[in-house]
């Protein structure tokens, strides 16, 4: 009998949880070093009542997609750009790939000298953040689209826009989904960096609950906001990226 999907995962879970848990309890290492489960899951659960986490996740997922919404508006039409135009390909394109290498944490000091301790400065190091993993990836999709399918829709009369809506978008546009979830990734390590380093006149989000729990020894907490961070990360993709996957494939067949 075939066991569902879900079954072993969760029993990794217990036995990795419980073994935690025990492994804390009988003081193998210091509690305040190193919670316990049962320690984050009372901070989650007392953040939750006070309207503290819920508040941050809000401030923190308002700021995440804005700045992903602009970065990948702006990436897509680049990428494209670089992709058929050869010398923008040679000079923004190779800019983009050596941008991609930077740090995310390498734009804040920047932000805050060019915006200071403001929303613009935590929008623009997520921007920045986003624009050049979605511009590599727009760049090399279209790329790879079977010369083929150009060369047959140009005999049939398709050209300027018709021929990028009907042929070369929709043939390239699982490498630019796999290219908006890579943007995304990279948008929230950006916000995170961006938020721990701007907490003085941004408001209070999850990165500056992170830093908090630092500055106080709040173990439980910084763990547990990054337990959210990394939930919030999973949902993104549950509900939003994998329909777009099942829906892509499904659409060609596979």
């Amino acid at each position: 009998m075939k066991l569902p999907r879900f079954v072993i995962p969760t029993l990794v879970a217990v036995t990795f949880l419980g073994g935690w848990e025990w492994f804390v309890r009988v003081g193998h290492v210091n509690d305040v070093l190193v919670p316990a489960p049962s320690q984050i899951l009372h901070w989650f659960w007392d953040s939750l009542l006070n309207g503290e986490l819920l508040s941050a996740t809000w401030v923190t997922m308002r700021r995440l997609i804005i700045g992903f919404a602009i970065g990948a508006a702006l990436g897509v039409p680049l990428g494209a750009l670089c992709a058929r135009v050869r010398w923008i390909r040679d000079t923004l394109g190779v800019l983009a790939l050596g941008l991609q290498t930077l740090p995310s944490v390498c734009w804040v000091p920047l932000a805050l000298l060019w915006f200071g301790q403001e929303e613009s400065a935590l929008l623009f190091v997520v921007v920045m953040g986003t624009i050049w993993a979605v511009v590599i990836a727009v760049q090399e999709s279209v790329l790879n689209v079977q010369p083929l399918y150009l060369r047959a829709a140009m005999t049939m009369g398709s050209k300027g826009w018709h021929l990028w809506l009907r042929v070369i978008l929709p043939a390239a546009l699982p490498g630019v989904l796999s290219g908006m979830k890579q943007g995304w990734a990279f948008a929230w390590r950006s916000l995170m960096a961006a938020e721990i380093f701007v907490v003085i006149l941004t408001g209070f989000g999850l990165g500056s609950l992170l830093h908090a729990g630092r500055e106080l020894l709040r173990m439980d907490q910084v763990m547990g906001v990054m337990t959210v961070v990394v939930l919030v990360g999973l949902l993104a993709d549950l509900i939003f990226f994998a329909p777009l996957e099942r829906w892509l494939r499904r659409s060609r067949g596979l």
